[in-house]
């Protein structure tokens, strides 16, 4: 599987990305799964894992600004802005999405899953 695949589901990368605490609330973080780079997001209780490479110019999402409110990240090297729930662009000008995964805590231990 190549590391960069936009759209559809995760059907490779899967593992335990860290401890609970090692997430900050309101922010991204990349973290590598067997060699895929992943985009995580804690807003709360809710966990978001989407593709870290933004689909319109393959820069990491992570870099890039939270929007809690939206449930978005923006990329910042041109401003498009994904979903974190569907790895949808929401705005211009990217036009593919990106890769969604699950997230489970399982105890402390935060997991990266296939969707």
């Amino acid at each position: 599987m190549s590391d960069v695949v936009h759209g559809g589901t995760a059907d490779a990368a899967q593992g335990v990305v860290g401890q609970v605490a090692d997430f900050v609330d309101g922010a991204a973080r990349r973290v590598d799964v067997e060699g895929v780079p992943v985009c995580i997001v804690r807003l709360g209780d809710d966990w978001y894992a989407i593709g870290d490479t933004c689909s319109h110019a393959e820069f990491s999402l992570s870099e890039g600004d939270v929007w809690p409110d939206e449930c978005e990240i923006e990329c910042p090297k041109h401003g498009a802005t994904f979903s974190l729930r569907t790895g949808e662009p929401k705005t211009l000008p990217a036009t593919q999405p990106v890769l969604v995964y699950d997230v489970v805590v399982v105890g402390d231990s935060v997991e990266v899953r296939p969707r």
